[in-house]
């Protein structure tokens, strides 16, 4: 559960809702089964062949560490090139972060999003630098349950709210394309604005998702291959033989997280049509349903999965990314007699470094955290 958690992030909870609340079933779906069939094979052909080789590969404890002791490299070009590869994209990973901390903030508060979503950065950075890898992957367990009873007692609320399922899907219906698992909603747009009329959320005629579109979708399953956030907690577990219990838990908690937050972007569609009406205000629409259906105490413990799942995620992200710097390019390559102090000097600078990029790059308020991931 720690292992989805971590890779999941807020874009579960904000991400993938919104792309069903703009554009309806299909490219919401499509990504949902992708992931949810790439989990699976990940727990079933990776996990036990990972954990069994990173201890014979010299008790490896990084992804690019145990490529290059796996085929026993001398010029170390494999782990080079590995960890500048996690280097540069986990940057850009941690600001879809910094974003979700942000887009919750600022739209609970009012507070200038540029403001929060600096602070909240700061807040991850801190809760980094004191946790480390072990009590890292204990919090993502509890912020994994915490993720899941958020979506779970949304969705049993707007299931309630809409008057049940059926009526849920007679509403749904009624915009073009919204249910179609070979079709798309386009909404009416001008300047980038959907347009309203006499109450109604407006859509021009269903646009097609072709057979090429639905694989290129799915395909997003195929990045659970060579996630470091999952692949690390393959490498750790204690003993092979717990790994068909976690395989099981871990596709039972994505194959219901991911189909309540699909669910849950159809709902808010359906119970708030003209709430949210750019593109990146419609991944709101957890907080909005939150704040609606519950008194204040208990949206904030239900949008505390937001943040669970942020938090779970970017202090992932930030010690792999300063780790495949700090372990394998500085103490691998550039001074390889370094102490252990040095080294956990260099991984906190790299950590800070890695952060302040991030939060550059998360900037924009308008940013889409379906596309930044």
């Amino acid at each position: 559960m720690g292992a989805e958690a971590s890779d999941m992030s807020g874009w579960l909870l904000m991400g993938l809702p919104g792309v069903a609340y703009w554009f309806g079933l299909s490219d919401a779906v499509w990504t949902a089964i992708g992931l949810l069939i790439g989990t699976y094979l990940n727990w079933l052909f990776v996990a036990k062949r990972l954990r069994s080789y990173s201890a014979v590969a010299g008790d490896a404890i990084t992804i690019p560490d145990f490529f290059s002791n796996r085929f026993k490299e001398n010029k170390k070009i494999i782990m080079i090139i590995s960890a500048l590869f996690i280097l540069i994209f986990f940057t850009v990973y941690a600001s879809s972060c910094f974003v979700t901390v942000g887009k919750l903030f600022s739209t609970l508060f009012g507070v200038k999003y540029q403001h929060i979503m600096i602070a909240g950065a700061l807040f991850v950075i801190c809760y980094t630098f004191i946790a480390g890898f072990l009590a890292e992957s204990a919090s993502d367990f509890m912020q994994g349950i915490i993720m899941f009873v958020s979506l779970s007692v949304v969705l049993i609320a707007g299931i309630s709210k809409a008057g049940g399922i059926s009526a849920i899907i007679e509403n749904a219906k009624q915009i073009p394309g919204f249910l179609e698992f070979f079709g798309i909603a386009r909404p009416a747009l001008q300047d980038g604005v959907q347009q309203v009329s006499e109450g109604r959320a407006l859509f021009g005629e269903a646009g097609s998702y072709s057979f090429l579109t639905v694989v290129s979708t799915m395909s997003w399953g195929l990045g659970y291959f060579g996630m470091p956030q999952v692949l690390l907690k393959f490498m750790a577990i204690r003993k092979s033989g717990e790994l068909t219990l976690s395989r099981r838990i871990a596709t039972i908690w994505c194959a219901v997280s991911l189909t309540a937050a699909v669910a849950i972007g159809i709902i808010g569609r359906v119970l708030y049509p003209t709430a949210l009406l750019t593109q990146s205000t419609s991944e709101n629409i957890f907080i909005v349903l939150s704040t609606e259906f519950f008194f204040p105490l208990l949206a904030g413990i239900v949008m505390a999965g937001i943040l669970a799942a942020t938090i779970s995620s970017s202090d992932s992200y930030l010690l792999i990314a300063a780790s495949a710097f700090s372990k394998n390019i500085y103490h691998g390559i550039m001074k390889k007699d370094a102490g252990d102090k040095t080294i956990l000097r260099i991984t906190r600078i790299t950590l800070i470094a890695i952060a302040a990029f991030a939060m550059i790059i998360a900037l924009d308020e308008n940013s889409v955290i379906f596309t930044v991931v």
